[in-house]
């Protein structure tokens, strides 16, 4: 199995976590459009942050960059040209604009799932369009994130077996 998943879901639905839970079953590489940005706002002074501001910022600068010469997803094509070469069996690539998801599917040489997380008890809003408009996409699957941890271990990992 080699498969190229979109994973996206608003902050605190989990992703992370159940990438993590994947690579204990799976050769996993887990990489998001968002990493380039991270390293141009840490040289203007982010300092890792968390905050809604800091979550604002990200996705303007991001925006910005897009718009300017499409690199975020020139990043992530690269990191799919990395895996078809691998030994990898999936790979999760972190994407929050619903256009961006639909421009990576488009653009990408290799077939690729998106699969939305969800989880009840997340703050639905963010103050920016990258957080607060996960859900305006179409996505091939959609994954209820709200079982205790040690559940959802084997519920997602199941749920990979079964979807891929």
């Amino acid at each position: 199995m080699k498969k190229i998943i979109v994973i996206n879901g608003r902050g605190g639905s989990g992703k992370d976590t159940l990438c993590e839970f994947a690579a204990e079953r799976f050769r996993v590489r887990n990489d998001s459009s968002i990493t380039p940005i991270k390293k141009i706002a840490a040289q203007v002074g982010w300092n890792g942050g968390k905050l809604d501001r800091d979550r604002k910022f990200l996705a303007d600068l991001k925006q910005l960059v897009t718009e300017y010469n499409d690199f975020p997803n020139e990043f992530m094509l690269g990191l799919a040209r990395e895996f078809a070469d691998s030994d990898e069996e999936i790979l999760f690539l972190h994407i929050r604009e619903p256009e961006q998801i639909a421009h990576f599917v488009e653009t990408a040489d290799s077939e690729v799932t998106t699969l939305l997380v969800r989880r009840s008890s997340v703050k639905t809003s963010f103050g920016n369009a990258a957080d607060d408009n996960v859900e305006q996409y179409d996505y091939d699957l959609i994954y209820q994130n709200d079982l205790p941890l040690e559940q959802a271990k084997e519920d997602f990992i199941r749920f990979l077996e079964e979807n891929l």
